[in-house]
């Protein structure tokens, strides 16, 4: 797949759309292809932060990926039946409008057979504490990519403490530049760094 990675890597449009074509008639599972495209994605802020790439490739390498996904969603959708049992609560945090790593994880999850409730970008705490009363998820996962708004996953993990569901749901976050630091200061029980190992804590959680 490394071909694939550096295409997405190199901001070659045609060609990973290709190697995707190519993957998908090989049989490679749409998991894999997201793996790679992700480390690719991962190349590519490498290259942001070193001053190599501006905002302007930023911006191509996700709309990329957005078209990477829209081919691979009814794909990922045929692999698991829906199901209502599971259901998990996503959304980007205050102060934050990113949503390509949330709107993959959504995606896979939905593959995945859960019910996802996804309550978008710049989403206040109180919203995330009244999506999780009103869907009895036992997940709810915060996305950021701006590192300004961790104070905000904090509020939100406090807001879930004061309406006394802390026990009943299982925080993860997410988002390029979150660690265990991150998730300490949060108060967060998981951090997923990408979007397939967070499919997978979810998983766990329903398990």
């Amino acid at each position: 797949m490394r071909d694939l990675i550096e295409a997405l890597r190199d901001l070659k449009e045609s060609e990973v759309n290709e190697l995707v074509e190519n993957r998908i008639a090989e049989g490679v599972s749409p998991l894999e292809i997201i793996a790679a495209c992700n480390e690719g994605m991962v190349a590519v802020g490498e290259l942001f932060s070193q001053n190599k790439y501006f905002i302007s490739q930023l911006i191509f390498s996700a709309e990329i990926l957005k078209g990477v996904m829209k081919r691979l969603d009814p794909l990922l959708k045929g692999q698991a039946p829906a199901s209502t049992d599971k259901k998990v609560v996503i959304g980007t945090v205050k102060g934050d409008i990113h949503d390509i790593g949330k709107n993959i994880v959504g995606t896979l999850l939905r593959g995945s057979g859960f019910d996802v409730v996804d309550l978008g970008v710049d989403v206040p705490a109180d919203r995330f504490v009244t999506a999780v009363k009103q869907s009895g998820a036992k997940v709810l996962g915060m996305s950021a990519l701006l590192n300004f708004t961790y104070p905000e996953m904090k509020n939100v993990v406090d807001a879930v403490i004061e309406a006394g569901l802390r026990d009943k749901v299982r925080i993860i976050i997410g988002g390029a530049p979150v660690n265990e630091q991150v998730r300490e200061y949060a108060g967060a029980d998981h951090y997923a760094s990408d979007a397939v190992s967070g499919v997978k804590l979810c998983k766990d959680v329903y398990a």
